[in-house]
């Protein structure tokens, strides 16, 4: 099971993921105002490719947004890319 953390500073915060409480992968973000957030960096470490790690770390922040009444901007390849292909997920969006 993929346990995602939220680390959230003034300026800055990620998602950390783990798996059996080891560091599984990271999203960082960078806050853009008080209501949005930039998503600039999603890495998966290398033995967690492919496990739906960085997914899991994108629902977090989407979720995030919604709880918080945010919106995300992905400037992140990965996190863009996942935006473009899943609908249900466009409405954290700038």
């Amino acid at each position: 099971m993929i346990e995602v953390k939220q680390n959230n500073g003034e300026k800055h915060g990620n998602f950390e993921a783990f798996i059996d409480g080891k560091n599984a992968g990271m999203m960082t973000y960078t806050w853009a105002g008080e209501d949005r957030f930039i998503i600039d960096h999603t890495e998966v470490q290398e033995a967690y490719n492919g496990m739906g790690v960085g997914k899991e770390m994108l629902l977090a922040a989407v979720n995030f947004a919604r709880k918080e009444g945010k919106k995300i901007i992905p400037l992140c390849p990965f996190a863009k890319a996942s935006f473009q292909k899943d609908e249900d997920l466009q409405d954290v969006l700038v």
